[in-house]
């Protein structure tokens, strides 16, 4: 979920944070400008890990700030395809149910990679599964009894596996004009979201699944 990515850039200290180690006012600078910052095709950034290289700091004509080169290691989130981690449940829409890990917000669980057969409940606002059902169609399981459906509720702990992830680079500017006609400009995206599954044994829902391991050795042990 966590990596280290070597980065390079050049480092103003102003001349309030003189009195400091140099190491120490170069790694707030780094978290200042980094921290909670997508790179694109790298992650998120978390905070500096450390220094690998720092160079001589130098003064520019007209400023008086100490520019320092350096060579710094970032702590990275980007989890791995195939990875499982647990979150909780965000929200949902028909499309797809959001997970947050408290510091990340961008994920989201496709209809398609729900379990099946599933629905959306438009009066709970959540998806559910119905174990072993006869019915697909989502006019068929919404005629089901609630008794019997397992929910995705918002709040829920929620285990899920990492199917892929994408990054956007909007262009930021005025709307776009076409033939003289101002185009509606696209809703922003997230600059990083993660797309995960839970359609496999094991993950949904943390509490489906409690207590499966002591009725499978209840049922073993008779």
């Amino acid at each position: 979920m966590f990596n280290l990515a070597i980065l390079k850039d050049t480092v103003a200290i102003h001349p309030s944070n003189f009195g400091l180690p140099p190491e120490q006012a170069l790694v707030a600078e780094l978290n200042k400008k980094y921290a909670n910052r997508v790179l694109h095709d790298v992650g998120l950034c978390i905070s500096v890990f450390d220094l690998s290289e720092v160079g001589e700091g130098k003064v520019r004509y007209g400023d008086g700030f100490l520019w320092y080169k350096t060579v710094f290691r970032m702590v990275i989130f980007r989890p791995f395809t195939s990875e499982v981690i647990l979150g909780k449940v965000k929200s949902s829409d028909e499309s797809s149910v959001r997970v947050s890990l408290g510091f990340f917000d961008d994920i989201y669980i496709p209809a398609i990679y729900l379990p099946q057969p599933s629905c959306f409940d438009p009066n709970e606002r959540a998806h559910f599964w119905i174990p072993e059902s006869e019915f697909t169609k989502p006019h068929e399981l919404l005629d089901t009894p609630i008794v019997g459906r397992m929910y995705i509720d918002t709040g829920e702990v929620i285990r899920i596996r990492v199917e892929a992830d994408e990054f956007y680079d909007d262009e930021p500017g005025p709307p776009k004009a076409l033939d003289g006609v101002a185009v509606e400009k696209e809703v922003r995206r997230a600059p990083y979201s993660v797309i995960a599954s839970v359609a496999e044994q094991g993950l949904g829902p943390v509490s489906w699944w409690n207590g499966t391991g002591a009725e499978d050795a209840a049922m073993e042990e008779d």
